[in-house]
């Protein structure tokens, strides 16, 4: 990642550790669909196609961050990574596809990131057996959240876990 950029991108022990997580609760390698938003460096979006994810559509709103996500993804010769320049709250707002898995990694002092997961549940962009993950800072609770399902913290890193039925 080229040293000029703004973006925080989730380290590597953190990721790690999702992944570890989230091989045991989806089959990557069985038609996933999955939307990265705040895609920032595009390295959760690499991961995701890495695994074997039918589809990954990366949303950032940085045209640097954006060009670089296209760079790498042209440098792996994927067909499989859709990178979207664009704000990830309209985004939201205007689409209509759903998703086997959900990944934010909005910056940790955005102003409305209390309400992605809101947003994510009411426009019906996670599929029935679906997972959304939010990464935050430490100061965000997101557990009265309806679909909540668990949090996991890693250093510095926290993620949220939600499903539409929060079994």
């Amino acid at each position: 990642m080229p040293r000029t950029f703004k973006a925080r991108p989730t380290t590597d022990f953190a990721k790690e550790n999702l992944f570890n997580v989230l091989s045991n609760q989806i089959d990557f390698e069985d038609g996933v669909t999955a939307l990265d938003l705040f895609a920032g460096t595009g390295s959760i979006s690499i991961e995701l196609v890495s695994r074997g994810c039918d589809k990954v559509i990366s949303v950032e709103k940085d045209s640097q961050h954006y060009a670089f996500i296209c760079k790498v993804m042209q440098e792996v010769k994927t067909d499989k990574c859709f990178p979207i320049r664009g704000d990830v709250f309209k985004y939201i707002e205007n689409s209509s596809e759903k998703f086997d898995f959900i990944f934010a990694d909005p910056p940790y002092e955005l102003k409305g990131l209390e309400t992605i997961s809101q947003l994510i549940f009411e426009k019906g962009l996670l599929k029935e057996d679906g997972l959304f993950v939010l990464e935050h800072g430490k100061t965000n609770n997101f557990e009265d959240d309806p679909h909540f399902v668990e949090r996991r913290v890693y250093g510095s890193v926290n993620f949220s876990f939600f499903r539409l039925d929060n079994k």
